[in-house]
């Protein structure tokens, strides 16, 4: 069998994967991406069980250049390209490249012994409990929204995401994700519009509203993907440490 996401390197967690699955053969350790909470756990599980732990490929930013939350240790044994195929007994998973949430990121769609399932794990791409955090440069808005439309294209029936519920209705879920961020995005830009020059920091509060003051950094970096986005669209401007609305024509 296949463990996807083996989480963080925790005793108590690697002992209750392996409690689990007790009287199984775990062949495959399948990583979605580098991120703290999914990763570090596979050296454990491996150790134990001598699987081979398979990955798009390491964790693409370098701590020096924004990529202080990646798991620097991961290294697959064998690197899953998108449209690859990772087999197993009765089993298949075909990997789909997403990055947005993070560079490396993988869903994997599940296919059983008479072919495709309709079941996607979705990592942390598409989440059931919260919207998932883009921080730059490691995350990147705009691959974010093609992933997120190239999820969108297809006909799975669940979704079986890193944190959460399953999601047993993708179609209007994943509608509802995309309108979300567009409309933050208006948000943005009418923030920055109203305020001339601004930072990402001074932006959270007219855009985000009230927030528990251990979510404002990670909404400050939410934000600084969208100016980014923006910016590539010709809609803002950097200027320094703020953001300028791009001139006209």
């Amino acid at each position: 069998m296949a463990v996807i996401d083996p989480g963080p390197e925790d005793a108590a967690h690697l002992a209750a994967i392996l409690a689990a699955t007790e009287g199984e053969t775990i062949t495959h350790v399948v990583v979605t991406h580098t991120h703290r909470d999914h990763s570090p756990g596979a050296r454990a599980l491996v150790a134990a069980t001598g699987a081979k732990t398979y990955g798009f490929g390491p964790h693409l930013t370098p701590p020096d250049a924004g990529g202080e939350g990646g798991d620097h240790g991961f290294h697959p044994d064998v690197r899953v390209a998108d449209g690859e195929r990772i087999e197993g007994g009765d089993w298949a998973l075909e990997a789909l490249h997403t990055p947005g949430h993070c560079a490396n990121h993988l869903c994997f769609a599940l296919e059983g012994p008479t072919g495709k399932t309709g079941v996607l794990f979705s990592a942390d791409h598409v989440m059931s409990w919260s919207t998932s955090v883009v921080s730059p440069p490691d995350g990147d808005m705009a691959d974010y929204m093609r992933s997120l439309a190239r999820l969108q294209a297809r006909d799975d029936t669940m979704l079986l995401p890193g944190h959460g519920p399953a999601i047993t209705d993708p179609k209007p879920f994943l509608a509802a994700l995309a309108a979300h961020r567009l409309e933050r995005e208006a948000l943005v830009l009418q923030a920055l519009r109203a305020a001339g020059r601004a930072t990402p920091a001074e932006l959270v509060p007219p855009v985000y509203g009230a927030l528990d003051p251990r979510l404002v950094g990670p909404a400050g970096r939410s934000l600084l993907s969208h100016l980014i986005k923006l910016g590539a669209e010709g809609q803002a401007r950097r200027d320094g440490e703020a953001w300028t609305t791009a001139p006209a024509g």
